[in-house]
């Protein structure tokens, strides 16, 4: 920073705050972004700018004006016809695989009835703090802030709440203090709900990735998912095939104790790109169950998890 700039004068952690800083005239006009600061961090800001400022022999009065443009976010959200079919997995591995390229991404688990993202991103049993009457995410320790009704109920609670409940829960999941956030990966509830609803009504997505197995009661489901997505103008980017293909520990042979091809094939009669598929992994299941998803790793076991990422990320880039 040059020597004849004023923000030169101001420790760095401050001038990050600081987007225009002039003297002219006897008067210092500073402009700082305020976006998710309270109020007692914006006083602190503009006292500590006065007091700096005014040590100036060539300074005679200080303005501060505070903006807080608002992040234009856009939302992932990742769907599915049934329960059971790995979406949160999918989920929080694609949230990992987009961060790893470049996105500044959150997560929200807006599974309303069965929240699954704490115990994947291994923040079970924290508590969002609220400002200005707000949530903040809690960090996860793959590095992705998250909000989830996980978060805010005791473990194994249930849920019974109509869907307008619902639906102000999601709102206040998506309405949070994100800070430099860019990208929203929401994890959907299964079916066609009010959730979903909600969601297409108050923060339309940009797009949506479905889920299924390759079964073909699962297809009809995702099916019936995708036209909702559709119904309410919202492209679907692609669709996933999850649990496709085991193999055997003992002797590697591989089978589809789910089927093969199913979503593949559904995704050329419905005109939709595939994404990939992701295999019936035991590896799998453990990392999620003990907060290490495998899309952390460049491995194998992460690898077809990095191969959508990439085709989400790129599908991005193209409608954004």
């Amino acid at each position: 920073m040059s020597s004849t700039d004023p923000k030169s004068l101001l420790p760095d952690s401050l001038a990050a705050r600081v987007s225009a800083l002039t003297i002219k005239d006897g008067r210092a006009m500073a402009v700082v972004d305020a976006a998710g600061l309270g109020e007692r961090e914006r006083s602190d800001i503009e006292r500590a700018l006065g007091d700096i400022l005014g040590q100036r022999d060539d300074v005679q009065e200080t303005r501060v004006v505070m903006t807080a443009e608002r992040t234009q976010r856009r939302i992932i959200a990742v769907g599915s016809g049934k329960g059971g079919v790995g979406k949160s997995t999918l989920t929080a591995n694609l949230a990992i695989g987009l961060a790893k390229r470049g996105h500044k991404v959150g997560l929200v688990d807006a599974d309303i009835y069965g929240p699954s993202q704490p115990v994947i991103l291994g923040n079970q049993g924290e508590k969002p703090v609220a400002r200005d009457k707000k949530l903040v995410p809690v960090e996860s320790a793959v590095g992705i802030p998250v909000l989830s009704m996980g978060h805010l109920v005791e473990p194994g609670r249930a849920l019974a709440w109509r869907g307008p409940m619902a639906g102000n829960a999601l709102t206040q999941l998506i309405d949070a203090h994100w800070g430099d956030v860019d990208t929203l990966v929401v994890d959907l509830p299964p079916g066609t709900g009010d959730v979903q609803l909600t969601m297409m009504q108050r923060f339309k997505p940009l797009g949506a990735v479905l889920v299924s197995t390759p079964q073909d009661l699962a297809l009809i489901d995702a099916a019936r998912a995708g036209q909702l997505f559709d119904q309410a103008g919202v492209p679907v980017i692609g669709l996933v095939e999850n649990m496709a293909g085991y193999a055997c520990p003992h002797c590697g042979e591989i089978s589809d104790p789910f089927g093969k091809g199913g979503v593949e094939t559904a995704a050329a009669r419905l005109d939709l790109p595939f994404l990939g598929r992701i295999p019936l992994d035991l590896a799998i299941r453990e990392g999620s169950d003990r907060g290490a998803p495998p899309a952390l790793d460049t491995g194998a076991l992460g690898a077809p998890f990095h191969d959508i990422a990439a085709k989400v990320d790129a599908w991005i880039g193209a409608h954004n």
